[in-house]
């Protein structure tokens, strides 16, 4: 017979510390080691390669009436799936009370889903790797990049597409034992998506992880190196990076933490903006053919269709919509030393696909060819002290070809300390208290953060 259920009988419930510093310290000492147990960084470009041959990748365009599953929805000409699922493309009509754009329409992809991007990290020799996969997207030009462990949407991991299972998705729902070190819904790109929010996840496996040969372990200082070089590290892995936890070597900065709230809740309060979901079909401004959707002035993006091959992904071959932008942008950091304390510029940003509104980016995001007007601090970023650069694809899983420019450029110490309206001088320590929580800093700026955090000061 079993025991009553009385208070005496139960364990005492206690109060724990709320926080926890030792995974920032022990996040510290894998980005300080530049080599790992398992995959040496002189060797990773020929493990990638590797992995490249040992898969057969193929994405060609396609009209639209060659997509298998989607079609173009009657009545609001919406691009969807037949599943319901997935994703749509949809018409967004947006306008704003200030700023150069006070109102547009553009297509807009709609995902109500929240998927996971996961690192799965793990001890070797005292020092945290991550489990790094060979990923094939679509959109990426050179197709297989460095993604997370895993990088699914729910219909992805609950098989809506009736393929194989996401290797390792049990350590992200609860399967396995693990240790979460950080778990947080980040925004995506807000000029291409309506609404959508991805979990970051990081967890620590407690148990024999099984190996894959798409997968790698790397230590965090491993993948700092590889974020210097072009299109390696896709848009997923930046944004997961830019979670971790990570200790402020400082404390310090021009503005306090409340100070700085203060601002950032004053630059979303001041702005009225509505953005309102409307038909894709006859969006003003914008013209359709039997293979895209683009805008009457050759500007901004275009939608187009694909067919795709890959191997050893959960589905071998599907067809789908992408968005094809015109042109590559630019996304920079202005950065300065304040007594001592490295800052950043950062730009309190709208984009009408936000979930509210305003999100912190870097000072210059924008693809130049797409403004009559140069923006501000464009031409001093790209004529500037460059102390990082490289080239880095946007979500390649649906963008096509979508790459930007990613800079820090320097800027005199001894220079006024200028913030124009929307701009404020913060540091790496501040934005990453901020990602702690979602929807304040956005894709852009949380990869020049991964970038920042793995730097150690070396720019």
């Amino acid at each position: 017979m079993p025991a009553p259920d009385t208070a005496a009988a139960r364990p005492r419930a206690t109060a724990r510390p709320r926080g926890d510093a030792a995974p920032a310290a022990r996040i510290a000492r894998s980005a300080a080691a530049t080599e790992g147990a398992r995959l040496s960084t002189a060797a990773f470009a020929d493990w990638l390669a590797g992995r490249g041959r040992a898969n057969d990748f193929t994405v060609r365009k396609i009209p639209f009436a060659e997509l298998n599953g989607w079609s173009f929805a009657e009545g609001t000409g919406n691009l969807v799936h037949r599943s319901g699922r997935f994703f749509s493309v949809e018409g967004l009509h947006v306008t704003l009370d200030d700023g150069p754009y006070r109102e547009w329409y553009q297509p807009i992809i709609k995902q109500p889903e929240v998927g996971i991007l996961g690192i799965l990290v793990k001890e070797f020799d005292g020092v945290l790797h991550c489990l790094m996969q060979a990923k094939m997207e679509p959109g990426n030009r050179n197709l297989l990049q460095l993604s997370p462990t895993v990088q699914a949407t729910r219909s992805n991991y609950t098989k809506v597409h009736q393929g194989a299972d996401v290797k390792y998705i049990e350590y992200f729902t609860g399967g396995r034992p693990r240790r979460v070190l950080a778990d947080v819904l980040q925004s995506e790109h807000g000029s291409w998506f309506f609404h959508k929010s991805n979990r970051n996840v990081i967890v620590e496996a407690l148990d024999d992880v099984p190996e894959d040969d798409d997968f790698c372990w790397l230590t965090f200082g491993q993948i700092a190196e590889l974020l210097r070089r072009d299109n390696v590290v896709n848009m997923d892995s930046r944004t997961v990076l830019a979670c971790a936890p990570v200790a402020d070597p400082d404390g310090r900065a021009l503005h306090t933490d409340t100070e700085l709230l203060s601002w950032f809740t004053g630059q979303r309060s001041r702005h009225d903006i509505h953005a309102e979901r409307v038909p894709l079909a006859d969006l003003p401004g914008w013209t359709q053919d039997e293979e895209t959707i683009a805008h009457e002035q050759g500007r901004f993006f275009k939608v187009v269709a694909v067919n795709v091959t890959a191997g050893n992904r959960e589905v071998t071959s599907w067809t789908q919509p992408l968005i094809e932008p015109v042109g590559r942008g630019v996304a920079a950091f202005l950065t300065r030393r304040i007594d001592g304390v490295r800052h950043v510029l950062a730009h309190a940003k709208v984009e009408g696909g936000f979930l509210d509104a305003v999100e912190l980016a870097p000072t210059v995001q924008c693809t130049p060819g797409n403004h009559e007007e140069r923006p501000p601090f464009l031409d001093r970023v790209l004529n500037g002290q460059v102390a990082y650069r490289a080239v880095h694809s946007e979500e390649g899983g649906r963008f096509l070809h979508a790459e930007a420019d990613y800079l820090l450029v320097e800027t005199g110490d001894d220079e006024p300390l200028d913030e124009p309206e929307g701009y404020a001088w913060v540091t790496p320590g501040q934005l990453s208290e901020l990602v702690r929580h979602g929807h304040y800093v956005n894709v852009q700026a949380r990869t020049l953060l991964a970038v920042l955090n793995g730097l150690d000061d070396r720019a």
